[in-house]
């Protein structure tokens, strides 16, 4: 589609003007092959930010709403998130949640590499949350490399609760990647998976430089 490349084209440059970004380890990111880039989550715009500096096209999970918008805001929306490479998914329960890390598995099946937040949801205090198990399922699932990703600054341009962006430098640390076992059945057992985790939270930490809160992230209930 002539849309969503016209934006892509046009996304990159004008990002790297107003956020000047300063980009560490890119050679971590292997070539070719499946890849899972887990990050820590900072704001919304840390979907935008990766997949613009990134040395290949990485994938994202999207809430499906985001595509069935109408109007001229809901095609450039669309537009917008075609061109990073998101993939729709509906939100919800367990199942849904189960439906999501399968549509993963399959972006990875692909060959494409494909970005997660371990985290969840964006932190709101600035530390580290405890990783939910679902980045190491997906590891082992498609012997996939697992390349730690610390976003710094991403905050600053999109606080949460602000509309807009605003032009502040940022800081994108690859890491060296991570391999797990797949082959090993018993590497697929919840402790396993708990393990692989936490190791990967490891990595994101010492690339971050973020305090750990050690829990998860748990949004914020409703008012």
């Amino acid at each position: 589609m002539l849309l969503p490349a016209a934006v892509r084209l046009l996304a990159a440059p004008l990002a790297r003007l107003l956020y000047r970004p300063v980009i560490e380890g890119r050679e971590n990111v292997p070539p070719d092959g499946p890849v899972i880039l887990a990050a820590n989550h900072l704001s919304f715009i840390d979907s935008v930010v990766i997949p613009l500096v990134a040395p290949r096209p990485v994938a994202f999970l999207a809430k499906d709403e985001y595509f069935r918008r109408r109007g001229l805001k809901g095609r450039l929306l669309r537009a917008a998130f075609t061109a990073l490479g998101a993939v729709p998914v509906e939100r919800g329960g367990h199942r849904a949640a189960r439906q999501a890390l399968e549509t993963a598995r399959q972006v990875l099946a692909q060959g494409k590499a494909f970005g997660i937040y371990p985290e969840g949801s964006r932190s709101r205090d600035g530390r580290l949350h405890r990783g939910r198990t679902g980045v190491a399922w997906l590891a082992f699932a498609s012997g996939a490399p697992v390349v730690p990703v610390a976003l710094l600054g991403t905050d600053r341009v999109q606080p949460v609760g602000a509309r807009l962006p605003r032009p502040r430098r940022v800081t994108v640390r690859f890491g060296r990647p991570l391999r797990f076992a797949p082959d090993d059945p018993a590497a697929r057992g919840a402790r396993a998976r708990r393990e692989a985790t936490d190791e990967i939270m490891k990595a994101i930490q010492e690339l971050s430089g973020q305090e750990l809160s050690g829990a998860y992230n748990d949004p914020p209930l409703a008012a």
